[in-house]
């Protein structure tokens, strides 16, 4: 009798620790530092970058996180070529993240999923992920990876038809990508559609770097009626002063796909808000961080873009911009 009763306090007493031992452990994970890995970019001394820095822990801080305290954010700047990517996604897969953020453009998002099919993935200002194969449909991205897309295929028409109220003498322009980046394409298709209605002439300008960069402005500013379109693009970013600094020195109008042209004296800018879609971004990735999986949240696709007019630049270019557009920018930089 005695021998059960000995039994029976020992299969309790072990039945008690077996349950507790798996709520000591899940609270031991839920108190565990996380970690989120960053590729960027742009170098860390690079303004955008910071900003960009701020919109991601702004959006975590507001949704519970401290960073530093439970969730540590690993980042890796300046990621321009494939080296720098290779070598920054293998450092960060090093550390064992429970989530990345990728922002540096579709290479790098080819090379971070060849890298890894098991971290989840949130990309930012991609275009058509579905076409470039990085998920199965928006609705159910399926996989390791999700995220939010830069911009329609259908707004590199509105590109050009701002471009030319502006600046109605418009007679050609220059359509700047990398071509190591399929995404600007999908725009370029609908600059050239909408080319004859506006009177223009659209030219693909491929660069690979500032010396073809600046080989091609040097040609489209020397006759007049030129212009130019430049799409979002990670790489034309890190080169954003020598494309504004050579359009103010040839005269040229031009129209970006990001606010930070703009906002360093490029003429004019349509696009999405990149710290606001960051925000946005944060949210899946605390989502990622309490157990959602990346492949079970769909894409999302901008809703709203700005316009952003340096009438500063349009007064040294000797442009007069309508009234009405003035009236419906969301931003007049003067």
């Amino acid at each position: 009798m005695a021998i059960k009763i000995a039994r029976r306090k020992f299969i309790a007493a072990l039945g008690g620790t077996a349950f507790a031992w798996p709520l000591a452990a899940r609270a031991q994970q839920a108190d565990r530092m996380r970690r989120v890995g960053v590729l960027n970019t742009y170098a860390e001394s690079d303004a955008e970058g910071q900003s960009r820095a701020a919109a991601l822990q702004q959006g975590l801080e507001k949704r519970g996180w401290t960073i530093g305290r439970d969730v540590r954010i690993d980042y890796r700047w300046g990621i321009d070529n494939v080296e720098r990517t290779q070598a920054a996604i293998a450092e960060l897969l090093a550390l064992s993240p429970d989530v990345i953020l990728a922002g540096a453009g579709s290479r790098t998002m080819v090379a971070l999923q060849r890298a890894t099919r098991i971290v989840p993935i949130v990309f930012i200002m991609i275009y058509e992920p579905v076409a470039q194969g990085f998920v199965q449909s928006l609705a159910h991205p399926g996989g390791n990876t999700t995220g939010f897309t830069m911009v329609e295929a259908t707004v590199g028409a509105k590109w050009l038809g701002l471009l030319k109220q502006i600046a109605p003498h418009l007679a050609r322009v220059a359509f700047m990508f990398h071509p190591s980046n399929p995404g600007p394409m999908q725009s370029y298709r609908s600059v050239e559609a909408a080319a004859p209605n506006n009177g223009v002439e659209a030219v693909k300008t491929p660069v690979h770097g500032p010396a073809e960069i600046e080989a091609a402005m040097t040609i489209l500013g020397r006759e007049p009626g030129g212009g130019l379109i430049v799409p979002p693009d990670a790489f034309l970013s890190e080169y954003r002063k020598l494309i504004i600094d050579l359009a103010a020195r040839y005269r040229l109008p031009a129209i970006y796909g990001l606010s930070s042209f703009a906002a360093q004296g490029g003429l004019a800018a349509y696009g999405i808000n990149v710290p606001e879609q960051i925000r946005q971004a944060a949210e899946y990735v605390d989502r990622i961080l309490r157990g959602e999986k990346a492949g079970d949240l769909p894409v999302q696709q901008p809703t709203r873009y700005e316009l952003v007019i340096n009438l500063k630049t349009a007064t040294a270019l000797g442009l007069e911009v309508p009234p009405s557009l003035l009236a419906t920018a969301d931003e007049v930089i003067e």
